[in-house]
């Protein structure tokens, strides 16, 4: 029977053999699954590797099934030996597979009588893609070394051998020996008094995918924010970080009054070094944050709410496959709303969900057909590709409608029971819809059709109905900037004075793809955009210039991408300079020098760009 067919019927849980096989992933879970994973690693900063045991805990589903399989990435195996009852062990013979570029290297165990536990002696690579090591000369301090991991989509499997599919949750324990001074954080509890012996343990008692298995180790200091929240970063960087997210207790209890308690026991930040690849990082108990969000007025907090809506959308009930991923992204990115409306007001709101809203309406109709569905057909992506803007902004706009049809008093009544009755569990869109059509679609006749709801998901676009809340402000910001553009406005008559950065953001983001360099002067002139502070309205402002062709930007520009490893803040102007030869030229310069402190994610995303605009010059 067909998946979709099955809706239908009001089946709620999908049987296991009816889940596609996770493309991104080696891994049979219907043969054999890890539902505990007990570490003991040692950090060796010179080496920039970590080198330990990962010890397996296994509940076999096929009595015949003759091996475990499981995913590596260039990790240097010791030994795998199966674990008695009787406290002895005993050698299993395993292959491991050449490595293929998208998935690592297959790790087949051959234990054909089914071990309840499997102890892999191992140690990862320099150039692990989910781990960055940075010397003290990279971090804000200067004086310790720092090294974290990032693990989603796929890259947990290049610090630790296991099932890397979003399918597949486990619990976790970890002991961690470290140099004295460092501290140590986990996607875990994490004690903010705990003395820098160089000797910590972790205990993750609830069930998290492998792409939430997180580390990170250097010199860190520690603020508590609330009985149950704390903010860690750098001694140099703690207070303004405690400061800009002094609100994390009450953002908690405004998402719990909306959908129920907070299960993870505590919520803690780690703000990291600039080279983040990402804006946050939702591993459970401690988001890992960008510093780019430190400007100093709570404007970009948002990003906070985002990643603790995350305890309730992505960790709570998480997407089976990176196909599905839009059930992470794009409900969390609706109920981070909820918790900016509440806390900040609905105008914020308001003009985020405008600003995500708009940049998906200009960029989805040029995206391959199947790139515009929220559940897409099958296709030869890979994993971190599926994080894109339909999955948050279209997701989170098919959430807002759906809010919009039935009320928020109905919508809230449904999320919240979504998430009681999905909680710790990974499931599909066919799963997710099994629930929705008779806990709202059905129980609510008339307030939305089937059908709707069915182009949402899987069609092409934006449904030509879907509507987008008002901003007053957005629309004086609209008028203002036509004026500017016809001339009869001069830079110095916009009043931006008060404009927060989301406002500053959706003027830029509406300029003309090539604006006129007088027009861009004029602006410059009167509002110093040239070397902000502010790392959202930088990537704006020089991706205009240097479209405009403003060379005068270009080393404001090149400071910009050298201090910035966020892959959102800086791929645009690497995009910008690579337009043109000479730009080209100046980016590849510009990248030397910043390439030791980007993460590998990062490097790898920029020398594609490189590679795309060298071919296109021939």
């Amino acid at each position: 029977m067909r998946l979709l067919s099955l809706l239908a019927l009001g089946t709620l849980m999908l049987p296991l053999a009816a889940l596609a096989a996770d493309p991104d992933s080696y891994a049979q879970p219907d043969q054999v699954r890890i539902t505990h994973l007990d570490l003991d690693l040692t950090i060796d900063f010179p080496r920039k590797q970590l080198e330990g045991v990962a010890t397996l805990t296994l509940d076999w589903k096929n009595p015949d099934a003759p091996s475990l399989v499981l995913d590596t990435r260039d990790l240097k195996i010791a030994s795998i030996e199966a674990l008695h009852g009787n406290g002895k062990s005993s050698p299993l013979n395993y292959v491991l597979s050449p490595p293929d570029k998208a998935l690592g290297s297959k790790l087949t165990v051959t234990a054909p009588n089914h071990p309840q536990r499997v102890r892999i002696v191992y140690a990862t690579s320099p150039a692990a893609t989910g781990l960055q090591w940075l010397g003290p000369a990279q971090t804000a301090d200067g004086k310790l070394p720092f090294m974290f991991s990032q693990s989603e989509s796929i890259h947990a499997r290049s610090w630790v051998p296991l099932q890397d599919s979003p399918a597949v949750r486990f619990t976790y324990d970890a002991h961690i020996s470290a140099p004295k001074d460092i501290r140590v954080l986990m996607s875990a509890i994490n004690d903010a008094r705990h003395p820098l012996d160089g000797n910590f343990s972790f205990d993750q008692p609830h069930p998290i995918p492998a792409y939430l298995l997180a580390i990170a180790a250097g010199g860190i200091a520690v603020k508590e924010t609330g009985p149950r929240s704390a903010v860690y970063a750098e001694p140099s960087v703690v207070d303004k970080a405690t400061h800009e997210f002094e609100d994390t207790e009450k953002m908690l209890a405004t998402a719990e009054k909306l959908y129920g308690p907070y299960r993870w026991g505590r919520y803690d930040i780690l703000v990291l070094p600039p080279s983040f690849p990402y804006g946050g990082m939702e591993n459970p108990d401690m988001t890992f944050a960008t510093p780019t969000v430190l400007v100093g007025d709570k404007s970009l907090v948002s990003l906070v709410a985002h990643e603790l809506a995350h305890s309730w959308a992505g960790n709570l009930v998480t997407a089976a496959s990176w196909r599905d991923i839009w059930l992470n992204e794009g409900v969390t990115t609706y109920v981070q709303g909820r918790i900016t409306e509440a806390l900040y007001g609905k105008a914020l709101a308001d003009e985020e969900a405008l600003l995500s809203a708009r940049a998906l309406q200009k960029d989805i109709a040029d995206m391959p057909a199947n790139a515009q569905k929220l559940a897409p057909d099958p296709r030869g992506v890979g994993a971190d590709d599926a994080l894109s803007d339909v999955a948050y902004d279209k997701g989170s706009w098919f959430m807002r409608t759906l809010e919009q049809r039935f009320g928020r008093r109905a919508f809230d009544a449904y999320l919240k029971g979504y998430f009681n009755h999905f909680a710790f569990q990974s499931i599909t869109t066919e799963q997710m819809l099994a629930y929705l059509k008779p806990q709202l679609i059905d129980r609510y006749p008339g307030k939305m059709r089937w059908a709707e709801v069915k182009a949402w998901v899987y069609g092409t676009g934006i449904p030509k109905d879907a509507t987008l809340p008002d901003s007053p402000r957005f629309d004086t910001i609209d008028r203002e900037r036509k004026a500017f553009l016809a001339g009869t406005l001069g830079a110095d008559e916009i009043e931006a004075k008060g404009w927060n950065t989301q406002e500053w953001m959706y003027f830029l983001d509406r300029l003309p793809d090539v604006t006129p360099s007088g027009k861009l002067g004029e602006l410059d002139a009167t509002w110093h955009l040239t070397g902000t502070p502010n790392a959202e309205i930088g990537m704006r402002w020089y991706s205009h210039a240097i479209a405009g062709g403003d060379t005068s930007v270009w080393p404001a520009a090149a400071a910009h991408m050298i201090r910035i490893g966020r892959l959102y803040l800086t791929l645009p102007l690497y995009k910008a300079f690579a337009r043109t030869p000479q730009g080209l030229a100046y980016a590849e310069r510009v990248y030397a020098q910043a390439k030791p402190g980007y993460h590998p994610l990062t490097q790898q995303a920029v020398e594609a760009i490189f590679v795309k605009a060298r071919k296109g010059s021939h």
